[in-house]
């Protein structure tokens, strides 16, 4: 065998092992990568259960049902759909009817979920920013004077 023709298989080999090893990386982080939507999404897209999800909205007012200290159940709402969420655990101390939240796990129905954690806002002036654009796509949430946070009213249009 040549020189040429050594250098060509020891490339052709390293090709090979770099792509298995990229295979095998993607692979694992398969399972560990999850997706951002919004009700209305997933409401459009009709996302199998069974889908791990990152679901973020507001809590939507008169939703929230505790049937003791850690079984809750609440809907989140864009303004355009809602998804019933089941949630065993300690809420955050922030979490409360007409606030931001984002909650992760999995779709069991076409709008129910199953929460395994829920992220609430944690100031005044932060909202997620997935979060913030699909409750402004649906014309729910606008910017206040000072930059923070308003949610719009029924009659209010988002600029």
């Amino acid at each position: 065998m040549t020189r040429k023709g050594r250098r060509l298989v020891l490339i052709s080999a390293a090709l090979g092992v770099l792509t298995i090893a990229a295979g095998l990386v993607l692979f694992a982080l398969n399972d560990t990568i999850v997706f951002f939507r919004s009700p209305s999404e997933i409401a459009q897209e009709h996302t199998a259960p069974g889908t791990r999800l990152r679901i973020g909205g507001l809590v939507k007012d008169g939703s929230v049902v505790k049937s003791d200290n850690v079984h809750v159940r609440f809907a989140i709402t864009d303004g355009g759909a809602d998804v019933e969420v089941a949630y065993v655990g300690i809420l955050p101390d922030l979490f409360r009817e007409g606030q931001g939240v984002i909650a992760e796990g999995k779709l069991t129905g076409p709008m129910s979920f199953t929460a395994d954690s829920i992220l609430a806002k944690h100031d005044e002036k932060y909202m997620p920013r997935e979060v913030v654009d699909a409750l402004k796509k649906q014309g729910v949430w606008q910017e206040g004077a000072n930059g923070a946070p308003v949610k719009a009213s029924q009659g209010n249009t988002v600029q």
